[in-house]
């Protein structure tokens, strides 16, 4: 099985087109959806995490730039939104890696990257949803 995760840009001639369907339908990937921006009559942004056969994948990535859609590979990073994030300490207790950790006595969750997996958890585990997942090369939601 392979996975990878894809930035694909839809310009405003497509984003009304329902062509990531097809990937499932016709070219048998999954994908979950990491992070999606629309700006109504311009372009769309889709951050996916596509999975299945090679060849598979080769197809329908040549089938989306194909009908007109940008798609470009990224790299995934987890990031911390310090405006969002109010130090409850919910994230530590699901963190595998200690890249959440609480620094004593100040009671302040404190974020390595250089330990994170990008395993996830911390994100259903915030109940502010101050941690979220974003590829290396680009900057969402800050």
């Amino acid at each position: 099985m392979y996975s990878k995760i894809m930035i694909l840009r839809f310009p405003k001639e497509v984003v009304h087109k329902p062509l990531v369907c097809n990937l499932v339908r016709d070219y048998d990937l999954t994908f979950n959806i990491l992070n999606a921006e629309i700006f109504p009559q311009k372009e769309g942004i889709l951050v996916l995490e596509i999975c299945g056969v090679r060849k598979n994948f080769r197809q329908g990535v040549k089938f989306l730039e194909e009908n007109g859609v940008q798609v470009q590979s990224a790299e995934q990073e987890m990031k911390r939104s310090k405006h969002r994030c109010v130090h409850c300490g919910a994230c530590t207790a699901v963190c595998p890696t200690g890249a959440l950790s609480v620094r004593r006595p100040e009671m302040f969750v404190e974020f390595d990257q250089k330990k994170c997996s990008v395993c996830e958890l911390c994100i259903t585990a915030c109940p502010t949803r101050a941690m979220r997942i974003r590829p290396k090369s680009q900057v969402f939601f800050e």
